[in-house]
């Protein structure tokens, strides 16, 4: 009997190793959300997004953003994720846009 449970703990662990390795390829996310207003003052709430590449905000534009996720995360005032007027926000922080400053139109992770 001991031997069968062995062999069941052996093949189990081949299993966990093989479904972990197997899930590695899967996008990672930024657990948690980011919230924001366009300037329309239209709330808007992303969960766990990708922490991969750039990701657009709203075309009009977002005046205020919430990161309570567990990632920094970087606005940008273009919608390539490229400028020098960007701003860093650190997790579980917000930002408004500073008056007469253009509005955030994307964003980058920091992981």
């Amino acid at each position: 009997m001991s031997a069968r449970r062995r062999l069941t703990t052996a093949i189990g662990a081949v299993l966990l190793t093989l479904a972990v390795a197997g899930c590695s390829g899967l996008g990672r996310t930024a657990v948690g959300t980011i919230a924001y207003e366009t300037e329309r003052e239209v709330a808007v709430v992303v969960t766990s997004p990708s922490v991969k590449g750039c990701h657009r905000l709203a075309p009009s534009g977002v005046t205020k953003v919430e990161n309570n996720t567990l990632v920094d995360i970087v606005l940008y005032p273009t919608r390539n994720c490229q400028g020098k007027e960007s701003i860093y926000v650190p997790t579980n922080t917000s930002n408004r846009v500073a008056p007469g400053a253009l509005p955030w139109r994307s964003y980058s992770t920091i992981h």
